[in-house]
């Protein structure tokens, strides 16, 4: 098996690798420490480098465990770019000031969020440090400010952002004096706005890849029994009989990569057999008219 390849983020930016192991299912795989770090390890040998987090993943927090997983091997952190998010407070019980969960980012709440991660992860630095969500009342100023003030210290290399409109990514660029390396957005067969709303298109201009989350749309895709899934699981059957793939998961993924945005697709798996079946993904090629009778099935209609 061919390792994942590494793709550069932006024309500054950082090297992924194209497949990006995510973390924030991680307290429901059941792992110690030790099994994590295999895990680690073993989705290292296929050449998926890149981990996702976020400070608000998981309770206790999925940071805290995979840097205790860290600890054991601390020269893993050598093999790994590490991205977090920060953006989001969650009310997390009766006894918070906190009464709605709430997006918040304020310089202080970005800064302390970045520090917070890297405490838990036992790291120096985070190799990109996203936005996690828009914030309504995102000061642009004090982002970029936070940002500057974390790159100068040498706690974050890179930022960019995730769930981003087009217009809010280009509100905050103008007031950086470094390009933000990616935008995190959903992409699936049932979630295809970022193709419709300009998203992918300010991308593919900015010649930024796009970090793709939940590409089996939650597992939705592959669980549910609505019109809608059933029409696209039986057209994702017969794609996965005529490239021969193993699986709808891995057309899925091929969907996805075949995206001229050429976005790193998110893996949420905790099972190596799983993460193994999303590599071999890269090996199958959708004709366009393949990738259409994807896009048809979701829509219900031909193209116009």
């Amino acid at each position: 098996m061919k390792l994942v390849p590494k793709v550069q983020m932006s024309p500054n930016g950082p090297s992924f690798s194209r497949l990006v192991q995510g973390y924030w299912r991680m307290n429901e795989w059941g792992m110690s420490s030790q099994e994590l770090l295999t895990f680690i390890k073993q989705h290292i040998e296929l050449g998926i480098t890149t981990v996702d987090h976020a400070h608000v993943y998981g309770i206790p927090p999925c940071e805290k465990r995979f840097g205790e997983a860290l600890k054991l091997n601390p020269g893993i952190r050598d093999s790994i770019e590490i991205v977090s998010k920060c953006g989001i407070q969650p009310v997390r019980d009766n006894s918070s000031t906190r009464k709605v969960n709430h997006y918040n980012t304020s310089r202080k709440h970005i800064i302390e969020s970045a520090e917070l991660s890297l405490q838990r992860l036992g790291i120096d630095f985070l190799d990109v440090l996203l936005i996690h969500r828009p914030d309504f009342l995102m000061s642009v100023d004090e982002v970029a400010d936070a940002f500057r003030a974390l790159y100068d210290s040498g706690k974050v290399k890179h930022f960019g952002v995730s769930n981003f409109t087009p217009s809010q990514f280009s509100l905050l660029q103008t007031r950086l004096d470094f390009e933000l390396v990616t935008n995190q957005v959903e992409i699936n067969p049932l979630n295809m706005s970022s193709l419709e709303d300009g998203t992918l298109d300010q991308l593919q201009a900015l010649r930024v890849k796009p970090m793709a989350w939940s590409c089996l749309a939650g597992s939705r895709i592959l669980l549910e029994n609505t019109e809608q899934v059933i029409r696209i699981r039986s057209v994702l059957s017969i794609i996965a009989d005529e490239i021969q793939a193993a699986s709808i998961e891995q057309v899925l993924y091929a969907w996805v990569l075949r995206l001229p945005t050429n976005p790193v697709a998110l893996l949420g798996s905790g099972k190596i057999e799983r993460t193994t079946s999303g590599v071999e993904s890269l090996n199958l090629q959708l004709t366009h008219e393949q990738w259409y009778r994807i896009w048809v099935a979701a829509k219900g209609h031909n193209v116009p």
